[in-house]
């Protein structure tokens, strides 16, 4: 492997170059019109532009960037995460037309991506599932007898889906049927797919993932947790490691259940293992599995010193992992503020704009993923991620700490952004304690209640 095309953009495709470089490998990346002067353009040995500004006809058209990259002489694609990075079809034309496609293969996306198969082979391999319907449905009148056996409260979820679409809530059978309806079309709209699986629905859950690793050899390990818990909507807001939720015992069963899930299905490459903590009963339940790198892995590199997107270029490579003969060990502690292109006073909704000023925190102890610079122009084709900023230290209290600081010398102008939000985030006592779930930063922080 000597030239790997870079099928993404923003701070992602800058995170691969920088891997690649440092690998010795040349990089190629591609570029809608839109993102004609975007670093990740100027940062790789070469750059091609595939089509306009909307992602369907650039950063989607899945022809066109293998096309590119059998012209440009390329050996691999590194997918990043979104747009293509869990298309099993993609992953399989890659690797017929000759290239490798820096991932698991297309078969295991699928099995993963389908979440009633990604249950039926987690339960199969003797991991805890959330109870739920071992089918999909398309038609409330279907699904009522499911719902009834479940009980409720339950959640509806899309069986293709992921990102909170095509998610939703039922507390009683009354409202079944509405909510089914919703759910079913976003689920079309979003996923082409608009069958539902129900799960029970826990009231105060932690969401904790597992960063897993396969190779080619045999070899299967994990790297730990994140605690993904302050989500609003189901979208992730920050991302953390250690988890302040888990006790040992409880850390090393579910990771241990998360490589028995890699192991049981020979998963290759970087993947997470996502699990439910329901904090009244303590007990934890698989939900999914993700199938790339996550946008908060440098969560889980700065804790354990390990390069995870250097890990999936050797996987890719055909080498075995760096870290076969010893487990790396956390240290310390991590919290990922992902600072975002909208405005928390008007309901997160996403702004486009040109950024006036841009100053980033600087310091020990901090690291800025990003790719957004003064003067430059948020699109609105795109995701609203400008920057990841990553805070760490030796235990959490001091992580806050730093964080406080480093949030207040955040100066950013032109457009609104998450950083106030999380300004006000990180002075909220029950954030300060860890007693939060999933659902918090909606009931709590947002609506203002309890």
């Amino acid at each position: 492997m000597q030239r790997v095309l870079i099928a993404n953009r923003g701070e992602v495709a800058l995170r691969v170059i920088r891997a690649c470089r440092q690998a010795g490998l040349e990089t190629v990346s591609v570029y809608s019109q839109a993102d004609t002067g975007a670093p990740h353009v100027w940062a790789a040995d070469r750059a091609v532009c595939i089509g306009p500004a909307p992602a369907k006809h650039s950063y989607l058209a899945a022809g066109t960037i293998i096309t590119v990259a059998q012209g440009s002489g390329c050996d691999a694609i590194h997918p990043g995460y979104g747009f293509l990075a869990e298309n099993a079809q993609f992953a399989d034309q890659c690797r017929e037309s000759g290239l490798e496609f820096i991932g698991p293969c297309g078969a295991t996306i699928a099995l993963m991506g389908d979440k009633l198969s990604a249950r039926r082979s987690a339960a199969k391999l003797g991991l805890p599932v959330v109870p739920g319907s071992d089918r999909g449905y398309t038609e409330t009148a279907q699904a009522a007898g499911a719902a009834e056996q479940i009980g409720y409260p339950l959640l509806l979820k899309a069986r293709s889906g992921g990102g909170g679409r095509g998610m939703r809530i039922v507390d009683s059978s009354d409202e079944l049927d509405q909510q089914f309806v919703q759910a079913h079309r976003e689920a079309e709209s979003a996923f082409g797919d608009g069958s539902l699986y129900l799960e029970r629905f826990f009231q105060r859950v932690r969401h904790i993932e597992v960063q897993i690793f396969g190779d080619r050899h045999g070899n299967y390990r994990q790297l730990g947790e994140r605690d993904c818990s302050v989500q609003r909507r189901h979208q992730k807001l920050i991302e953390e490691s250690p988890s302040p939720a888990l006790d040992d015992s409880q850390r090393r069963e579910m990771c241990q259940a998360a490589v028995a899930l890699a192991e049981g299905i020979g998963y290759v490459n970087a993947g997470t293992v996502e699990f439910i903590h329901d904090m009244d009963s303590g007990n934890y339940y698989f939900i999914e599995m993700n199938t790339r790198i996550q946008v908060e892995h440098p969560v889980t590199e700065t804790v354990t010193g390990t390069d995870l997107v250097a890990e999936q270029l050797r996987v890719a490579a055909g080498r075995p992992l760096s870290f076969v003969d010893h487990t790396p060990v956390s240290r310390g502690h991590a919290i990922e503020w992902r600072i975002n292109a909208e405005d928390p006073d008007h309901g997160f909704m996403p702004a486009a704009g040109r950024i006036s000023r841009w100053r980033p925190p600087t310091g020990r102890d901090l690291r800025l993923d990003s790719a957004t610079y003064e003067g430059q122009a948020v699109l609105p084709y795109y995701d609203s991620l400008l920057a990841k900023l990553i805070v760490s230290g030796e235990d959490r209290d001091r992580v806050i700490a730093r964080s406080r600081r480093a949030l207040s010398q955040f100066d950013i102008d032109g457009i609104p952004t998450t950083v106030p939000f999380y300004q006000r985030l990180v002075d909220d006592h029950r954030f300060i304690s860890g007693d939060i779930h999933t659902r918090w930063v909606d009931q709590h922080v947002i609506q203002g209640h309890g």
